[in-house]
């Protein structure tokens, strides 16, 4: 028989599974046939930074690499680039995870939108210097842009239907026997 906490683990892994399917059948839906002026935020990546400061047991580094895997190979991006981008910016905030917890909503906000910034920074030298056509960069600046300013979108939907909250650490907390 599992242990509650197993279950609760595998349950959160199968939320964000389904939400990150979600989204990516969203953004494949075609609902636009015009290229765009600006480009709207990655919704996947928000879920994933969301999920790694938050709940960093719930998304282990296999399942980010292989949803943005996924992501890469159904948005045709170069394979494996976003990947590989996600995963190094995702542990990064997992090393510092108790410490943006602590420094309050905006620091995670701060964190997580420099992380975007580096993720598309990133992804358009790679494709610059491998002299593969990239976006433009203005279309690049606003998905930045937008994805970080979806974040606390994201945090406030995440807070009400999963029940991921922002809950700072206390280092003084007792634990009473």
């Amino acid at each position: 028989m599992a242990s509650p906490r197993q279950a609760r683990l595998w349950l959160g892994r199968a939320g964000f599974a389904a939400l990150a399917m979600g989204l990516i059948f969203l953004r494949l839906l075609p609902l636009d046939t015009l290229p765009p002026r600006w480009a709207g935020p990655d919704l996947l990546l928000v879920a994933v930074l969301l999920w790694v400061v938050r709940r960093p047991g719930f998304l282990p580094v296999w399942m980010v690499a292989g949803v943005v895997l996924l992501a890469d190979f159904l948005f045709q991006r170069p394979p494996g680039l976003m990947a590989a981008l996600t995963v190094i910016a995702t542990e990064m905030l997992r090393r510092r995870h108790m410490r943006l917890r602590a420094g309050g909503f905006a620091a995670e906000w701060a964190a997580t939108s420099l992380a975007v910034a580096g993720i598309l920074a990133a992804t358009q030298l790679a494709l610059l210097i491998t002299v593969v056509p990239a976006p433009p960069l203005g279309l690049v600046a606003s998905q930045a842009v937008t994805t970080a300013l979806a974040y606390p979108l994201a945090a406030i939907a995440a807070r009400w239907l999963f029940r991921i909250g922002h809950r700072p650490t206390d280092s003084r907390r007792r634990i009473s026997v």
